[in-house]
């Protein structure tokens, strides 16, 4: 019986512990698992962030790509055959897939030709003056393609600028949405570009010097700077990913256009250097693909 007493007690005790435990837990507004305290948290985080599929209007951002840049002639800017806001039907651009008759009067272009990272805030305050529901954004190129490894932008001042470019948008549009385009594969232009002879000449007047330069060099400096140039640019692009990622109304093309295998068809005939008009087709399908998924 003394046994079985005091086996009794202790079950007594044990259970007490356990209840105080609780209790005391409760009582100091532990977060243990109970389904109260996950319903406060999931109110305080507020409702999930949906993504808008089909955006209003659109205002398109960032250098000379997007402009259309010898797609049409030679040293020209080609706007109506920008992925992001042309009308060329050659092309069936982001603006006119996602808006049709509406993209002429819903969509304008802010994009400068031969612009880096640097000048994306100031035209990402022209573009927020119109209020778009969405905001295109490719730049970076320019910012590796420069007369030398060393001359190119420092991957801490191009975060810098661009995250300076969301504030100046989010100050003014809180909510508005951004796809952001990664920078296409600069050693792959090379690669493609040099298997024509007219392009290697083209390069020699000073495009991209920093990836395209010497074109047929093939030695141990010449493979050493076009590695140091791709690896800058994947260093943007990683950045590209991580500022996006901080902003929940921002969507990054998770590398589709730096992945993408565009061969001579897609490179402007006058400098096998931008999007021929093939090109910014390729990319108007990409960016409405990432732009029109269900999931980032």
């Amino acid at each position: 019986m003394r046994k079985t007493g005091q086996r009794v007690r202790t079950a007594v005790a044990v259970l007490t512990a356990a209840v105080v435990g609780l209790t005391g837990c409760d009582a100091m507004g532990g977060d243990g698992p109970d389904e109260a305290g996950l319903g406060r948290q999931r109110a305080e985080a507020g409702p999930a962030v949906v993504w808008d599929r089909s955006p209003g209007s659109i205002a398109a951002v960032g250098d000379s790509i997007t402009r259309g840049f010898d797609a049409c002639a030679v040293l020209v800017d080609c706007p109506e055959v920008s992925w992001a806001t042309g009308d060329s039907p050659e092309v069936n651009s982001l603006a006119v897939r996602l808006l049709g008759a509406r993209a002429a009067t819903h969509s304008w272009n802010y994009a400068v030709s031969g612009t880096a990272m640097a000048d994306l805030p100031a035209q990402m305050e022209r573009a927020a003056a119109r209020e778009p529901e969405l905001v295109t954004v490719m730049t970076g190129a320019n910012d590796a393609c420069r007369s030398s490894t060393s001359a190119m932008t420092p991957v801490d001042d191009f975060r810098a600028d661009f995250e300076d470019a969301l504030h100046t948008l989010r100050e003014a549009l809180p909510k508005a949405q951004v796809y952001v385009a990664s920078i296409p594969n600069l050693m792959r232009l090379w690669s493609e570009g040099r298997t024509n002879p007219l392009g290697k000449q083209v390069w020699k007047l000073g495009i991209c010097p920093s990836m395209l330069g010497d074109a047929d060099a093939v030695d141990a400096a010449a493979n050493e700077r076009r590695a140091t140039v791709q690896r800058r640019v994947m260093d943007y692009n990683a950045v590209l990913a991580e500022v996006c990622g901080a902003d929940e109304y921002c969507r990054y093309d998770g590398g589709a256009v730096f992945e993408y295998r565009f061969g001579t068809a897609q490179l402007s005939p006058w400098d096998w250097f931008h999007p021929s008009k093939n090109g910014q087709a390729r990319l108007a399908e990409i960016a409405y693909r990432k732009v029109t998924s269900e999931k980032p």
